[in-house]
């Protein structure tokens, strides 16, 4: 239920200002509003959502200026994933990131604005696998989800060239797969780090 809202969140099925009622989703997952009421809590401890007194639980809006400390941090302990705890990946973890790259290829071709975030939040996931500490994957999920609705919000508002956003994303995962090929994790992580330094800076130039 987290991840599903979540989701919906980040792909602005859940637009910012959207009111969440817990009995309308307690009862589409066919629970009691207790753990829903928890799932929305969770949501809330990671900025998703907000409670408001009187009113209910609202969607957080999804403000670069709010959220800019918080992609900075994500982009410095980015860097760490590949010195803490390293976790060498597997044929089974080389087939799906090949699967992924595969995918991005295809993205320039039939990719929509929320195509791509949905496997970028793939990517994502499969990335955090190289690295086996857990204080650090949690802090970087959080801020992941935290920030990942404001490429999205630029890309529906055609502030950003997708075909170039889609070729660069491409470009990463592929110098990503030759990083690991090499047994090199320390510059995947680096290479994760300028990606995302250089997608913020992207969106700074479109700043409000």
């Amino acid at each position: 239920m987290h991840n599903t809202l979540r989701q919906r969140i980040c792909l602005l099925d859940y637009p910012p200002g959207t009111q969440l009622s817990e009995i309308a989703l307690a009862q589409e997952f066919g629970i009691s509003r207790t753990p829903m009421r928890r799932v929305l809590a969770r949501l809330e401890e990671e900025g998703l959502v907000h409670s408001v007194h009187g009113v209910g639980t609202i969607v957080t809006d999804a403000n670069i200026t709010e959220l800019e400390q918080a992609y900075r941090l994500r982009v410095e302990l980015t860097a760490l994933t590949g010195r803490l705890d390293p976790v060498l990946p597997d044929t089974v973890f080389l087939d799906r990131l090949q699967g992924l790259i595969d995918r991005a290829a295809e993205m320039a071709v039939s990719g929509t604005p929320q195509s791509f975030t949905v496997l970028d939040m793939e990517v994502f996931e499969a990335l955090l696998e190289l690295t086996a500490n857990e204080p650090l994957r949690q802090v970087l999920e959080r801020l992941y989800y935290q920030t990942k609705r404001l490429w999205l919000v630029r890309a529906i508002k055609a502030e950003l060239d997708l075909q170039e956003e889609y070729e660069i994303f491409l470009h990463e995962l592929e110098a990503i797969q030759l990083a690991i090929r090499s047994g090199d994790l320390n510059a995947v992580a680096q290479i994760q780090q300028a990606h995302i330094s250089m997608s913020f800076n992207r969106l700074l130039q479109k700043k409000d």
